[in-house]
């Protein structure tokens, strides 16, 4: 089992930035990847962002440039650095992480961005 912890989300105004965490703990040596998805009310949990235990990176096209994911591997954390805010980015952020098949959620932050 993988339990994981975000922080970081609160109100900020429009081209400004966030830094979310997210602390793995647990059974963690088998997580594949890590990442993060978003919903907003009434729709779907999108992906966001994904980093593999290799190091590479993969991004929606809508943060492409204004988001970094990163991973602390011995702090069992990983990171989105979120640039450049924007009203549309408003949303519940939730961590992820992958073990082979099996999925395990964050209870989620929310960010909320002001125009």
């Amino acid at each position: 089992q993988v339990h994981l912890v975000e922080s970081g989300g609160g109100l900020v105004q429009a081209g400004e930035s966030l830094r979310l965490s997210c602390k793995a703990s647990g059974s963690t040596s088998n997580i594949n990847a890590m990442g993060w998805y978003r919903r907003t009310p009434g729709k779907q949990r999108l992906f966001v962002a994904r980093i593999f235990n290799s190091g590479m990176t993969t991004y929606t096209d809508s943060v492409k440039g204004r988001f970094t994911i990163s991973r602390d591997s011995a702090k069992d954390t990983v990171y989105l650095q979120m640039n450049s805010l924007e009203p549309n980015d408003t949303a519940m952020y939730y961590c992820n992480a992958k073990e082979g098949l099996v999925d395990y959620w964050g209870q989620g932050t929310q960010v909320t961005v002001s125009s």
